[in-house]
């Protein structure tokens, strides 16, 4: 068994695609029309054909999932979504970690939750960068020198 990962209704496919595109930079692995696939994500229009059930059960905004990606350069990232008209964050945008990595939620057309998440091994180097010392990086963040070395070498 491998996991070939996650598929999500959309009300129209050409506008999800663009939004994925456009935002993620995601290339189409293949595309069906109704059915376009990014590799580990796949955009479904005429969700409730696909399950044969009714339409009206197809939920907006459930709040039981999110889609999660992490970035390298989250500051670029952060501009750009706020360049869109077209985004709906949850609670007031940015936050941060105890552990300092930094995240935003937002909802992506057609309500489905996205987090994007700053890569971990970038909240390191930002520490290291603003002078901090390994040991105290690893007293800021919770973790273990030798796991932060780890994660720079990664």
């Amino acid at each position: 068994m491998k996991y070939q990962g996650v598929c999500i209704a959309v009300k129209d496919v050409n506008l999800s695609k663009r939004f994925y595109q456009d935002l993620f930079d995601l290339e189409v692995f293949q595309d069906y029309g109704i059915n376009v696939s990014f590799g580990g994500l796949s955009l479904q229009q005429e969700f409730e054909w696909l399950l044969g059930i009714p339409k009206e059960s197809i939920l907006k905004n459930s709040h039981n999932m999110e889609l999660y990606f992490e970035e390298d350069d989250f500051d670029r990232f952060v501009e750009k979504l706020e360049q869109r008209n077209d985004i709906k964050c949850l609670g007031e945008g940015v936050k941060e970690a105890k552990w300092g990595q930094r995240s935003i939620r937002f909802y992506d057309l057609d309500g489905h939750v996205i987090e994007v998440g700053e890569n971990m091994k970038m909240v390191v180097r930002r520490f290291l960068d603003s002078g901090m010392s390994l040991a105290e990086t690893s007293k800021r963040m919770e973790v273990s020198i030798s796991d932060l070395e780890i994660l720079l070498h990664s």
